[in-house]
């Protein structure tokens, strides 16, 4: 495999003229129009001072031409660092001054916000738009085409991406060339894409979801995407006639369920659906069945490792299981503590070694230490089990689990049970400050449309169903639960919420 990310993609171009991207407008990006683009905004990237090595943090909304500033950078053999557009600028200094770019691309509408930041640490600050337009773009116009892929190894680092920072700072995990390559490749393999791939590009491209997962997996099969500004149920369904998969999160497969036009005729020649970034209720994969024919291929990964696990291809794909460890990924099931390794059926945390594993968290050498087994096993924080057949069931976050009167209470074993009550949407499961129990078990609770539930309710209906030291101490209801742009439910909010619930 060849040793940067780029020499890879490039090996893999099926012929020049074949169709990258298309738009619902019609406007089309070809594979040779992608080698012209990327060559141009790469010769403006070096043009900055940007040297192999350098990070370029990115804050512009998706479009083509982001995706081709993403290639470019690892055309310059640089360091990529998509920021999510919804970061304000106080969040964006921190990663500015934790990274240290070369270069800092941002919208024009944010540039005044930015610029004093970007004085400070000495990078250079250029901007992009949804449209393709900006200071960079202007750069990138008067730049020829050609440009010589800078040479990078499989180790060096060709991505930061930081994490969501809920249980304290964003740590920026580093993601090396020969990380992202493989991870992608055995993807194509592994979910069957090829040249006549069609993707529905909805995903936002500041993730490892889109950029990764959906465009790196397309690109590298040759194939092709119809690319979407953001996820919008009706152009969803009208375009699905155009393609052949659709990658989602469990939020986008909610509103589709809900929409009259998701039938069996218009996603007949639908190849593949997948979903991820956070679990999909088993009622909606079913709802899903039901009205498609089409099972969800739900899978498992991480902003550290990229895609660990997967649901089969050919074979049974199992609501509430996010599948099998992938070819050359090694998952297992750990005590929390002392690293135990635990026998199938048995709850611990999941640990994953694989060519997918970050190298580590950027300036923090400490940290990555403490994450890693001394066999090179990444402890992942996820709480899960695998059973007899060797499906990977994920039952929470580590630091989900809830210590009530010195017990350990998963929520995820609650939620599933509240979930299958009549009336009831969807539900979270936190643990509170109570001063008798250390944590109370508390059920966030969505209800449907006019569902007559109470809070005696929903406990008397887990009565007898649950150990008592599992019941709910309190059951609220609310109109939604709290969740990021990538759909993940944001427990550490409700937590915020809830915490003098008990006194």
């Amino acid at each position: 495999m060849p040793g940067s990310l780029f020499a890879l993609l490039r090996s893999r171009i099926p012929s020049q003229g074949k169709t990258l991207i298309e738009t619902l407008e019609g406007s089309r990006i070809t594979y040779g129009d992608m080698l012209a683009r990327t060559g141009r905004l790469a010769n403006a990237l070096v043009g900055l001072g940007v040297k192999p090595g350098d990070r370029v943090a990115v804050q512009v909304e998706k479009s083509p031409e982001n995706l081709m500033l993403f290639l470019a950078v690892m055309r310059a053999g640089a360091v990529y660092l998509p920021l999510n557009t919804a970061y304000t600028t106080h969040e964006v200094e921190y990663f500015v001054n934790d990274a240290e770019p070369r270069l800092l691309v941002c919208d024009p509408a944010k540039r005044d916000g930015l610029e004093p930041i970007a004085d400070l640490r000495g990078a250079a600050l250029h901007t992009l738009d949804a449209d393709s337009r900006g200071s960079l773009a202007d750069l990138a116009a008067a730049a020829p085409e050609a440009f010589e892929d800078v040479g990078r190894a499989g180790h060096d680092l060709a991505c930061i991406l930081y994490t969501s920072g809920t249980t304290g700072r964003s740590k920026g995990a580093m993601l090396t060339n020969a990380n992202l390559g493989s991870n992608a490749d055995t993807l194509v393999g592994y979910w069957r894409f090829s040249e006549a791939a069609v993707l529905l590009h909805a995903l936002p491209i500041y993730h490892t979801h889109g950029l990764f997962t959906a465009a790196m997996t397309v690109m590298l099969s040759g194939g092709s995407m119809l690319w979407l500004q953001k996820f919008d149920a009706d152009q969803v369904i009208a375009a699905l006639p155009r393609v052949t998969t659709l990658m989602g999160v469990p939020t986008h497969y909610v509103r589709l369920v809900q929409h009259p036009g998701l039938t069996r005729e218009a996603t007949a020649h639908m190849r593949l659906f997948t979903s991820g970034s956070a679990p999909l209720l088993a009622e909606t994969h079913e709802t899903f069945k039901a009205k498609t024919g089409h099972a969800i291929l739900e899978r498992y990964g991480m902003t550290e490792t990229g895609m660990n696990t997967s649901n089969p291809y050919d074979g049974e794909r199992i609501a509430g299981t996010v599948g099998f460890p992938l070819p050359d990924i090694e998952v297992r099931v750990a005590t929390p503590g002392t690293g135990e390794v635990l026998p199938a059926g048995e709850v611990g945390v999941l640990e994953v070694k694989g060519p997918n594993v970050f190298a580590g968290y950027w300036r923090m050498p400490e940290k990555t230490r403490e994450e890693f087994r001394p066999d090179g096993f990444f402890i992942t924080g996820d709480v899960g089990m695998i059973d007899a057949r060797g499906y990977v069931h994920i039952v929470g976050r580590a630091k989900d689990l809830i210590i009530s009167g010195g017990f350990n209470v998963y929520p995820k074993e609650v939620e599933s049970e509240i979930d299958l009550l009549p009336g009831v949407v969807e539900s979270a499961v936190i643990g509170c400050p109570h001063p008798d129990f250390g944590e109370g078990v508390t059920a966030v609770v969505v209800k449907a449309p006019g569902a007559a539930l109470s809070e005696r309710d929903v406990i008397t209906a887990l009565e007898g169903r649950l150990a008592k030291f599992k019941l709910p101490k309190r059951v609220l209801f609310v109109d939604e639960l709290p969740r990021n742009t990538m759909g993940k439910l944001q427990k550490n909010v409700l937590r915020d919420q809830n915490k003098a619930l008990y006194g």
